[in-house]
């Protein structure tokens, strides 16, 4: 329903332009030079290039926002990697303590120093 009414209003808005802008003017791009065009093809393509720019600029802004939050999330997972690997170890020398704590004792010599 959104886009129905942006559609009205964009063509309300294109139908006031080339009413009032009908004149023919000449365009020229470099080297090349378009004669007896009406204003109002004039004015949709400006609108028509610079939205079409600004279109490509946010996709290369997006890109490289992508590469960036790529790389903060190599980051995260090596990090959580090592943190399973400190955990593993913590646990391992958990496990060897208790051994040692329930381990009997060796007959300790009363003649050695």
């Amino acid at each position: 329903m959104l886009n129905i009414i942006l559609l009205l209003i964009a063509g309300s808005v294109l139908t006031y332009i080339s009413k009032y802008n009908l004149e023919l003017v000449t365009v020229n791009l470099g080297i090349y030079t378009i004669s007896n065009v009406p204003l109002f093809y004039v004015i949709i393509g400006s609108i028509l290039i610079g939205l079409v720019l600004s279109y490509i600029l946010q996709m290369l802004s997006n890109i490289f926002t992508y590469f960036a939050i790529r790389s903060k999330t190599k980051e995260i997972s090596m990090g959580k990697e090592e943190i399973l690997n400190l955990t593993k170890t913590v646990h391992q020398l958990e496990i060897e303590n208790e051994k040692l704590k329930h381990s009997e004792p060796e007959s300790i010599d009363a003649n050695s120093l």
